[in-house]
């Protein structure tokens, strides 16, 4: 998981408070809008994806199988290994010679 700064954060949660007032729906979201610094549209955006992704949620075997292409994992690795010796190498040639 992705770690925020906490501006970031401190940016982020002000919208969050926003789209769950919204969801709860005891409030306009022009007032939400308006006390959050955000756009009514971004606010009626945000509650229509989310309702639009919860009915997954729950559904049965919902997780979804990553599709992994053999090719590609291939030249992964090989890139990992390419990369792997030049670290070792790197790392031997630049270490400090002592006693000269």
């Amino acid at each position: 998981m992705k770690k925020l700064s906490a501006a970031a954060l401190s940016w982020q949660f002000p919208r969050r408070l926003a789209w769950l007032e919204a969801l709860k729906g005891e409030r306009t979201v022009s007032d939400l809008a308006a006390e959050y610094g955000v756009h009514p549209t971004m606010i009626h955006q945000w509650k229509k994806a989310l309702l639009d992704g919860a009915a997954e949620i729950f559904e049965r075997g919902s997780r979804k199988s990553a599709e992994v292409d053999e090719e590609t994992v291939r030249s992964l690795h090989a890139k990992i290994g390419e990369l792997a010796v030049a670290n070792d190498f790197l790392s031997r040639k630049l270490k400090p010679r002592t006693g000269r």
